[in-house]
């Protein structure tokens, strides 16, 4: 790489011998219901050719199974015969077209299986699926060892690169190196060297049928964060046995999905995990990917540049923006739609049987729409939040003149206050990159401008969208006025003061949020390496590994308040958070004390408190505030005298629906509505 180059550890290539990687970016596995296509795999192809043209140096698939055991799911993706690889024939020619190189990952997922056909090295069920797995017999080892050699034979049958073999996470294979899941006393349990057999077998049946030049990264569990899992001297040993059996790569698996620690949300520090993989590096020879909340070019440089690892990998960025390589190499890393760790519509859409898209970037999985006429006219955006944003932007791409008018002084909307909240500093990079774009898109922007019906008529405009969002529901209560009561905006973004005894009405997204901010003590920690001790601290990750798993006792952060989270509805409290992240919130607020009550009555707000019931039983909470999280109302008072005066208008995000600060519709609807408008 050239001197000037702003990143050049990551665009320094990768000599594997015989091949060459262009640079160290690794868009690492991830599933996202594409792959499970029947007949073709041509939205598959164009989603990885898009990534292969932004610039990728290697690109891994999400897990396809070597049997029908294997399966993630019924009838789930499988490689297993030759019909089936030249359905892959169309993914790895378009990504070979645009200059990149894919593997295939084999992934097997034994007691994570959601079918009852799953298998695994003994029967304990995993507490993530309703099915008690099949213990498997030496016979049907055996056969898989050979099942995952055809899927690797068959993969370079069908033009991929190389495979990834995935040994971590949980699955099949770290099933049989770990004591917690490997209970058998026969040649495949037991001993380590027993416990490790299965996996490495299958690493030379791999190579064997394959050849030397082909890519094989091995992803290792090197940090289980689960109970009776690996030791530090044995995720060694098994690196160095995995080198001798003919791996090309390591790649580096963190945290079983059965584990009680975040490993991938917004709340994990970026590069949280690197540290793993740097012990690991002075005892291998092969070269060693690194992985979990590496969300930047400057993070990822960094990391390369310390000598932490070789490669970076990045799944999710990559599906927020495909182009993040070419942008950081050209130095236009302000550009790059940063993932925000939400898993919102990646993750949470996968586990619910969906196609995964991206929060800040709903093309990510979809394939391009349909090319929208080129616009012309002027078009007026009123409300710069997630939806006002994602429209404007669009439109202008599209050759309007987007005049933007916000009646606050910055651009942002709801995620000014998502920024606020401790793990969710991320959200302030979509507005960043909101910013970037309506500079250069030629958005006006006007700040600090109340766009009123009248307003707009005398600027002319024809056709306006509304994107003003929306205001907190005021419930009726009696003593709602009183000055105990706040609303969440009161607290948030006024920052008005706050007692140490607070009832939270409302336990939504929103409620925990305020939860989460008011029982946080905000200490500023002032680098990612204090974040990360931080977060270790509070989760019980054993940096020394001196526990099987890297698992220590965890010392929650003691709680700046009192808090009591309230809702009306039975059952657990907090049921619509993400199906990812929300068991994470809700277990990070239990530890910091707070109460979580369901089947609540209000009664009245009065000088003595909140006054409720709990399942018919009357008391009183003598709090000092009670803060509002009820729910919105949307904030639509233009539209009747604008469509009166015969304007087309568009509603989006809150102002149309006020859902819970729903940011992934906002910002969809947003794209949606402007590549829908006809030019004037």
């Amino acid at each position: 790489m050239p001197q000037h180059s702003p990143f050049p550890h990551l665009f320094a290539p990768l000599d594997l011998g015989f091949t060459t990687l262009p640079n160290r970016i690794l868009m690492g596995s991830m599933h996202t219901g594409l792959e499970e296509d029947k007949g073709s795999l041509h939205r598959l192809a164009d989603y990885f050719a898009a990534r292969a043209r932004g610039g990728a140096g290697l690109m891994v698939t999400g897990g396809i199974a070597p049997n029908r055991q294997g399966w993630l799911a019924p009838f789930g993706a499988k490689l297993t015969t030759t019909t089936e690889a030249k359905q892959h024939a169309p993914v790895t020619t378009a990504v070979h077209n645009a200059g990149g190189k894919i593997c295939l990952q084999i992934l097997h997922a034994g007691r994570y299986g959601m079918h009852p056909m799953l298998v695994a090295p003994s029967p304990i069920r995993a507490r993530i699926s309703p099915f008690r797995p099949w213990e498997m017999s030496p016979r049907l080892i055996r056969a898989t060892i050979r099942d995952f050699a055809r899927s690797a034979a068959l993969a370079r049958e069908a033009g991929y690169d190389g495979v990834e073999i995935m040994g971590s996470e949980g699955y099949l294979i770290n099933q049989f190196t770990v004591p917690r899941t490997n209970k058998r006393t026969d040649a495949w349990g037991g001993s380590f060297e027993n416990r490790i057999r299965f996996p490495l077998e299958i690493m030379r049946a791999v190579r064997e049928k394959t050849g030397p030049d082909f890519i094989v990264i091995f992803r290792i569990s090197m940090l289980d964060l689960v109970e009776d899992g690996s030791t530090w001297d044995e995720v060694v040993a098994f690196a160095k046995a995995i080198e001798t059996a003919g791996a090309t790569i390591i790649n580096t698996g963190i945290g079983w999905h059965e584990a009680r620690i975040p490993t991938i949300a917004t709340m994990v520090p970026r590069g949280a995990y690197t540290w793993v993989t740097e012990r690991l590096k002075t005892a291998v020879g092969i070269p060693l990917i690194t992985t979990n909340r590496i969300n930047t070019p400057e993070k990822a440089e960094e990391i390369l540049a310390t000598g932490q690892a070789d490669m970076v990998s990045m799944a999710r960025p990559l599906l927020a923006d495909p182009d993040f390589p070419r942008k950081a190499k050209a130095g236009q890393a302000n550009a790059i739609n940063t993932c925000i760790a939400c898993n919102q519509a990646c993750l949470d859409h996968v586990f619910e049987q969906k196609t995964a898209s991206c929060l800040v970037n709903p093309r990510a999985a979809t394939g391009n729409l349909p090319q929208a006429p080129e616009g012309k006219g002027a078009i007026a955006v009123v409300g710069a939040g997630p939806a006002g944003l994602s429209a404007a932007v669009e439109l202008a791409t599209r050759g309007f003149s987007v005049h933007l008018f916000e009646a606050s002084g910055a651009i942002g909307g709801q995620f000014n206050l998502a920024k606020r909240i401790p793990g969710k500093e991320e959200y302030a990079e979509t507005i960043r990159y909101f910013d970037t774009m309506l500079k250069k898109t030629g958005v006006a922007v006007h700040l600090n401008t109340g766009a009123g019906a009248d307003f707009l008529l005398k600027k002319g405009f024809q056709e306006v969208v509304l994107a003003t969002g929306v205001a907190p529901r005021i419930p009726a209560l009696e003593g709602i006025g009183h000055p105990k009561v706040l609303s969440y905006t009161d607290v948030l973004s006024d920052q008005k003061p706050v007692g140490k005894k607070v009832a939270i009405i409302g336990a939504g997204g929103i409620g925990f949020d305020v939860a989460m901010y008011l029982t946080a003590n905000h200490q500023v920690l002032a680098s990612d390496a204090a974040r990360i001790a931080a977060y270790q601290q509070e989760w019980g990750i054993d940096q020394n590994y001196q526990h099987r798993g890297g698992l220590t006792d965890p010392q929650p952060e003691t709680p700046a308040r009192q808090v009591w989270l309230l809702q009306r509805s039975k059952g657990k409290v907090g049921a619509g958070l993400g199906k990812t992240t929300g068991w994470a919130h809700r277990l990070t607020l239990k530890n910091r004390g707070v109460q979580m009550w369901n089947s609540v009555q209000y009664h009245r707000v009065d000088d003595a408190g909140l006054h409720l019931s709990v399942n018919g039983k009357q008391q009183i909470l003598d709090v000092d505030h009670v803060i509002v999280c009820a729910g919105q109302e949307p904030l639509r008072t233009l539209q009747a005298p604008l469509e009166a005066a015969g304007i087309r208008v568009h509603l989006i995000g809150g102002a149309k629906l006020a859902a819970e600060l729903d940011a992934k519709r906002a910002i969809e609807e947003g794209m949606v509505v402007a590549q829908t408008i006809r030019p004037g």
